[in-house]
């Protein structure tokens, strides 16, 4: 399914040319597919919350009988045609194709840092994927990251695709710059040293990256721009890569879709649902915390998706409203007939 889905979004960018305009595409085609099951989702969940007071009323008489109360329930459930799974099985089904979207853009981010990385071995300047204000898509868009890869984002790529790069690559090329590396570290690069010692050769990569003049320029920091984040200590790049602009954008948006595409559910009278502020709350952060150290191009995701989301919903909860307004006005004229 990863490799399915790559070879989507790898052809819609050799029409659109930029990897950046061609997730949003991507992200939108998948929403897109995948709208029917959201909008049976939206229905269960619309007819569960209309049953939400009926439902609190038979917890409080049946309290203490929970065999009683699951009856109740089952007989309200057929009386009201709600299937308690009506709202989360749709979701469910698609949950596996959002987790292989996900691989796939994944796939394409790190095949794209492999090819920069030799790109930089070979002396050559490595072709960097920008949009709009971000230098390289494959990097985080944050002023404490640089536009060029580096340790860190090298440590995050997987054996296989190193692998996938070394194979299609010509075997002189693959020769200089084993030569390269092995001259500064002693490690020679091979599809072998990938599997048999992965860690050791990304290493011994970056450290031969780390001699080259080049390379130092455009990974150097700002002296006397270190911050504390308490687990970890930043520093803004000379050349970074980005304003934060989409990891704030993700989070906003993250918080946003939380009123919009799931409103609190009715707690019983007089009680409060504290798990509705907690989850409000815990999402956009957990966003922000993530689109600070991944790449620019899934925090772009990340909104596009969100943005997305926002739109289809609302359109379905307007097609819905207008869809029980009309059939409550059939039932109004059919009780005044009779």
């Amino acid at each position: 399914m990863n490799e399915f889905l790559k070879g989507i979004l790898d052809g819609i960018n050799s029409l659109f040319g930029n990897y950046g305009w061609s997730i949003i595409v991507f992200t939108l085609l998948i929403k897109l597919l995948l709208m029917p099951f959201d909008y049976k989702s939206r229905v269960g969940m619309r007819k569960t919350s209309k049953i939400q007071p009926q439902m609190a009323a038979l917890q409080k008489k049946y309290a203490n009988d929970k065999e009683r109360l699951n009856a109740k329930m089952a007989e309200l459930y057929k009386k009201e045609g709600v299937n308690p799974l009506s709202s989360c099985l749709p979701m469910l089904l698609t949950f596996p194709i959002l987790i292989a979207m996900f691989g796939a853009m994944r796939m394409v981010a790190n095949e794209q840092l492999v090819q920069q990385a030799f790109d930089i071995l070979l002396g050559n300047e490595p072709v960097l994927e920008s949009w709009l204000w971000i230098k390289n898509l494959w990097m985080p868009d944050s002023p404490f990251s640089a536009a060029w890869p580096d340790l860190n984002s090298l440590n995050m790529i997987t054996a296989d695709i190193w692998q996938n790069v070394v194979t299609n690559m010509p075997a002189e090329t693959l020769a200089a710059i084993s030569e390269k590396v092995q001259a500064a570290t002693g490690v020679v690069v091979s599809y072998e040293a990938f599997g048999t010692n992965l860690k050791g050769t990304i290493e011994a990569i970056y450290n031969t990256m780390a001699t080259m003049p080049t390379y130092v320029e455009q990974v150097a920091t700002l002296p006397g721009f270190n911050f504390n984040l308490i687990l970890t200590t930043v520093t803004v790049m000379k050349n970074f890569n980005g304003w934060f602009l989409l990891p704030l954008l993700a989070a906003g948006s993250q918080l946003l879709m939380s009123n919009v595409t799931q409103p609190a559910a009715p707690a019983a009278e007089g009680q409060q649902n504290p798990n509705s502020n907690f989850m409000k709350w815990f999402f956009p952060i957990f966003t922000l915390v993530l689109c600070f150290s991944y790449t620019s191009a899934f925090a772009l995701y990340w909104v596009a998706s969100n943005l997305i989301a926002m739109v289809q919903t609302w359109g379905m909860n307007k097609y819905l409203d207008a869809k029980e307004k009309k059939a409550a006005e059939t039932i109004s004229v059919e009780g005044k007939i009779k």
